[in-house]
């Protein structure tokens, strides 16, 4: 029996030679390869924290978008009821005795209006005189002027607005245009 535990006595002492006689070449690229294994798990960690980071600051932009622009559909959907009242004081008579308590009425309702849509950020549009702006105002028509330059708003048809400086509704506009030559220039002969 002393000879069959002779191989393997044998084979443990191979072993432990084996692993005492390991090259030092086998442990350095083995560090080397635990290194690069860290590296790689420590910039995929950095980049999940960035990543994490990147999503909380879009949540967080999404959320005071939704905030700030919550009442645009309801903005919206007020604008007409002003442009009504607006066209009501246009239209009546401010020096009718009879018409003076309802104007005054209307002059009152579009005041509260007015200062509650300021204040949540629905702003008026006035851009008459202004270089017209396609991105705030949409021509309706075109107008010769000598008054003014070509692409300047003359008239407003209808108010725009903006929500927290987001185009709710462009104004409508009348733009000025260069008058047309009707004649043909004419030629100094004495020249």
């Amino acid at each position: 029996m002393a000879e069959e535990q002779r191989p393997d006595l044998q084979d443990q002492d191979d072993m432990v030679d084996q692993t005492v006689a390991t090259p030092e070449g086998d442990l350095a690229a083995r560090v080397a390869s635990l290194e690069e294994q860290l590296a790689t798990a420590q910039d995929q960690a950095l980049r999940a924290a960035a990543d994490v980071q990147n999503a909380r600051r879009r949540a967080e932009q999404d959320v005071e978008k939704a905030h700030k622009f919550a009442l645009e559909r309801f903005a919206n959907d007020l604008l007409p009821i002003v442009d009504s009242l607006e066209r009501g004081l246009e239209l009546s008579s401010a020096d009718d005795p009879e018409i003076k308590p309802m104007r005054e009425g209307i002059e009152l309702t579009l005041k509260m209006f007015a200062d509650t849509l300021a204040r949540f950020q629905v702003v008026p549009v006035l851009p008459e005189g202004e270089p017209f702006n396609p991105e705030l105002h949409q021509a309706m028509a075109m107008e010769e002027s000598t008054a003014v330059e070509p692409n300047t708003v003359l008239k407003v048809f209808q108010k725009g607005y903006t929500l927290s400086g987001r185009l709710l509704r462009p104004a409508m506009v009348v733009v000025s245009k260069a008058p047309a030559a009707g004649a043909a220039p004419s030629i100094d002969e004495q020249a």
